[in-house]
Parts: C-alpha cells; structure tokens; sequence
C-alpha cells in the first residue's frame, strides 16, 4: 500500500526545488497536494506534468495572516481536512559583519522563516486530522553558528523553538511536529547563497563546502525529499519534537 494513500498534503515554497521534489514524492505515495508559493508563474510551471485531479496551486504570502488563511482554506475546500503540513517556504538574507548587518535583513528573514512558520501552523493546525505530520525546513544553518549569517541562521535557530513548542502542544491530538536540516543542496537557493558567501570570503563558496562535507557534494532535492516523505509518513510514527539533519556528515 502506498504510504500517503488518501492523505492531503499542503507544501509552502512549493515552487521551489525541495518542496516540488517533496510534493512529488507525496503524489507518488497517494497523496493530494496543494502547492503554495508566492508566484503565480512559478506554480504553473511547478505543476507541469503533475496530475491535475491530485494536485492544486494557491498564491501565498507566509508572512500575511490573512494570506495564509486563504491558502488553509482553499485546500480543505478543494481535498479536505489536512494530513501533512509542510512549512518550507524561505528567503536567503545576507551576508555581513556583525556592526555592519542590515536591520531590514533581519526583520525580513524573520518574517517569512519565523512568523510565516508560526503562521501556517496556527491557521493550518485547526484544519488537520488527528494524527497528521508537520515538517519545517530548517537548515545544518540552524544547527551552527557562522560569522556574517545572523539573520539567516538565527532564524533557522528559532524555528526549532517552534517545532518543539508545537510538538509538546499537539502529542494529544498526536500531531507529530519535526525539523528537517538540509545541507547544502543543488539548487538555485543555494547557488544564490554561494554566490553570496564567494563575495565575502574571496574563493570560491560551493566548492569550500563540497570539502567540508565528508561525502564530498551537494545534495539533490529529491535526497531531501526522501527524508521528507519519512517525517510525512507512518514510517516515522513515532518521531516527534525532532532534528533530522540531511546534510552528508556536514555536522559530523
């Protein structure tokens, strides 16, 4: 039996790399998917392919309330009450010295890491079945500190608060609530990152980390979306209030 058979699934950052290989992975298992994003050309060209029956698209902005309560009720109007929750949209920040770093930086980063986060799970949580998945990305980021990344890995810091917050508040409905920590990944995200860090450390970012990871790469966003679809599906069960860390010894 597939392991989402059934189950509705709602992915933010949706058009992004993780979260299509993620709502890809899903469909495959079963699910129905909603698709969020903050563009609407983005999503058309994300579900592309997709099965049309199965999945749907919604314009999001994580970081308005009322937004995202739109986006909670356009997937419980047209699949029904949720299953997985999928708390993945993101931005980059910058990168700058400690006196020197943007205020404006800071409050962005929050607003759609930290308050988008917090948003789509207090609106989206009232809608869920009992027994569902929630998952946020976070980052290896949350898991370290770095000099010159204060907004980006602050907030990827803070939202493990979050996750273990919720995780205690729904176990009686037994809501599972986890962060996953990619490493670096193959994809635009990280590139625009990369491209970022070269300009402030003088060589050259994407290969530093391939070095610094034992497995020697990036990750694809389908490795991601593997461990994604575990915190997603009863394979996890019993796994709650948690960090799984997707970032090839990066940690080690």
């Amino acid at each position: 039996m597939s392991l989402l058979n059934g189950k509705v699934c709602l992915v933010t950052g949706g058009a992004g790399s993780i979260g299509l290989a993620s709502a890809r992975r899903f469909i495959a298992e079963g699910a129905r998917v909603v698709l969020a994003d903050r563009e609407q050309a983005r999503l058309n060209e994300a579900m592309t392919g997709l099965p049309t029956d199965r999945v749907s698209g919604v314009v999001v902005d994580v970081r308005d309330a009322h937004s995202v309560q739109q986006m909670i009720q356009t997937t419980v109007d047209r699949f029904g009450a949720i299953d997985v929750l999928f708390s993945n949209a993101g931005n980059a920040g910058a990168f700058a010295p400690l006196i020197n770093y943007p205020e404006e930086v800071l409050d962005d980063v929050y607003s759609v890491h930290v308050r988008g986060a917090l948003l789509v799970l207090k609106h989206g949580v009232p809608h869920m079945n009992d027994g569902g998945s929630i998952i946020i990305t976070s980052s290896v980021a949350g898991l370290r500190g770095d000099p010159c990344v204060y907004a980006y890995i602050a907030a990827k810091h803070a939202q493990i608060g979050l996750m273990r917050c919720a995780a205690k508040e729904l176990a009686p409905r037994r809501i599972r609530v986890n962060t996953i920590h990619p490493g670096p990944t193959r994809n635009d995200f990280q590139a625009a990152l990369e491209n970022q860090l070269t300009a402030v450390i003088g060589h050259d970012a994407t290969q530093m980390f391939d070095e610094m990871t034992p497995l020697g790469r990036h990750a694809e966003p389908d490795e991601i979306a593997s461990s994604v679809l575990y915190l997603a599906s009863p394979l996890s069960s019993h796994v709650t209030g948690t960090r799984l860390v997707v970032d090839g010894g990066l940690q080690c």
